[in-house]
């Protein structure tokens, strides 16, 4: 009896396992890269059959999909909230230029981006979310920089042209890997601040130390 209740308890509500799996696969894809997510491997980490993992995905192919839109969605919120804390355009802008440009936690988000969007030229399903997640940055980007052109503290006739500069910017120093993060210099570290500060008609210093 003891067993047969100790099964009930933790027995888990199809979304609930399916987040789960979800959540071991963005996991692994942060850590290992895209391609360890197998229906197996997933089995192994929530100690459960493949089988269990494959009734929620027929497909690994949509697994690696939702796994890295989970991660990169999560990443975005953490960067720029929908719904953003108390705190000025020019503050938040700061935070995710700091974030972004340097910062060890962004190392591993980056190089998953990376290795997307060099997976979604076979993988259609991945190149579908790699689509959705760009577009999505995008306009997260650029809602807050029209919010700071809205309450005057940012000049530019275009706020989506100034974000999609920003993020070639930092897509570019993520996509360089011939030097560590001590050996690039700081004028080239903090390319994306100057763009952002000289686009946006800030002074020098404004979104970080010069």
């Amino acid at each position: 009896m003891s067993s047969s209740v100790e099964r009930k308890r933790i027995r888990k509500s199809p979304a609930a396992r399916r987040a789960e799996i979800v959540a071991s696969a963005a996991s692994i894809a942060l850590s290992e890269g895209l391609e360890g997510i197998t229906l197996r491997r997933i089995g192994e980490e929530l100690d459960v059959r493949p089988g269990l993992v494959s009734h929620y995905f027929p497909s690994a192919e949509e697994l690696v999909a939702e796994a890295f839109g989970t991660a990169a969605t999560a990443e975005l919120d953490a960067l720029i909230p929908a719904e953003r804390p108390d705190g000025t355009p020019t503050e938040h802008l700061a935070r995710f230029l700091a974030r972004t440009t340097g910062h060890p936690a962004w190392d591993d988000i980056s190089a998953l981006w990376i290795n997307a969007r060099h997976l979604s030229r076979y993988r259609p399903a991945l190149r579908e979310q790699v689509a959705h997640q760009e577009a999505g940055w995008r306009a997260r980007l650029t809602g807050l920089l029209a919010d700071g052109v809205d309450r005057g503290e940012f000049r530019t006739p275009d706020p989506l042209i100034v974000a999609l500069q920003i993020l070639v910017v930092l897509d570019g120093l993520s996509a360089d890997g011939t030097l560590t993060p001590d050996e690039v210099p700081p004028a080239v570290a903090r390319m994306a601040i100057t763009l952002a500060e000289r686009e946006l008609s800030l002074a020098p210093g404004t979104l970080g130390a010069p």
